[in-house]
């Protein structure tokens, strides 16, 4: 199942894990992204929180978390390679996994027609 938020990120949801990544709008918008901030592995993050930070040739910005949850896994490959943000945003471009804490802050995000809608 795909959601996204106002604040241009997705959520991958399988079972109770969530997989975070910004859109391929976001990545747009940036430009070139330079460096990347991501969560601690283990870290208990608040819905709404913001919990990464990206920055580009451009501009710099936070990412928030789309829902609660447990950090599992960070995408250790972006914060080597930021460029993988901007060639791959919904794929190796991903930033991080968590454990869904409240299945019921999914349902408060947008589903891709919705999303779509918002870009206009």
């Amino acid at each position: 199942m795909l959601k996204f938020t106002k604040d241009h990120e997705w959520v991958s949801i399988e079972d109770d894990v969530a997989t975070v990544g910004i859109t391929q709008y976001a990545q747009e918008q940036l430009g070139d992204v330079v460096f990347v901030e991501l969560p601690a592995k283990g870290s208990e993050l608040a819905k709404g929180a913001a919990v990464a930070v990206v920055e580009s040739v451009k501009a710099a910005f936070d990412v928030y978390s789309p829902i609660s949850g447990e950090v599992t896994q960070v995408n250790e490959s972006i914060v080597h390679e930021p460029g993988l943000v901007n060639s791959d945003p919904m794929g190796k471009g991903w930033f991080f996994k968590m454990k869904v804490a409240h299945a019921a802050e999914i349902e408060s995000l947008m589903d891709e027609t919705a999303y779509q809608a918002l870009l206009g």
